[in-house]
């Protein structure tokens, strides 16, 4: 038996916001996968936390690039993680938790995202959580601005084979 994607939850924002919440996230899966497509009001961060984790138990290593430069680098021990970005022009990012459910592991989150425009970066990250809690709730907020009205978060369950 393949592994299948099941949908928990989506939304579409009817308005513009600063913040999305996905809670009550069952522990039945074995991974969870968050697909976002969507703008902000500027270039803007998606910062999460987990649990309402606000402790200094986050951290990332990063890479973008565009058709004119690339960059990498780190954050330690900060209070959420910078996992995703929107721009102006339709923005993907596709977001992985792997073994989200956990309790004997750290988290770790795998983010893929582009933004497509004659410049638009495209960028990869591996971000930690320092935390053997399973994932029972995410919230996402941006850096500045506020994602735009039509933004849809879509979050799934994947069970294994």
């Amino acid at each position: 038996m393949a592994s299948t994607y099941s949908q928990i939850a989506t939304q579409t924002l009817g308005s513009a916001t600063s913040t999305v919440t996905f809670s009550s996230i069952p522990q039945t899966y074995t991974n969870l996968v968050l697909v976002i497509a969507g703008t902000g009001s500027a270039q803007l961060d998606l910062n999460f936390r987990f649990n309402g984790d606000t402790a200094s138990n986050y951290s990332r290593t990063y890479m973008v690039g565009s058709s004119s430069s690339a960059s990498s680098g780190r954050d330690s021990n900060v209070t959420s993680l910078a996992v995703g970005s929107l721009n102006t022009s339709m923005s993907n990012c596709i977001v992985h938790f792997p073994q989200y459910a956990n309790t004997t592991t750290f988290k770790t989150v795998l983010e893929r995202a582009n933004q497509p425009q004659s410049a638009g970066p495209v960028n990869a990250i591996v971000g930690l959580w320092r935390s053997t809690a399973a994932i029972t709730s995410m919230t996402l907020t941006t850096s500045t601005g506020t994602v735009s009205t039509n933004s849809i978060f879509t979050l799934y369950g994947i069970k294994g084979a």
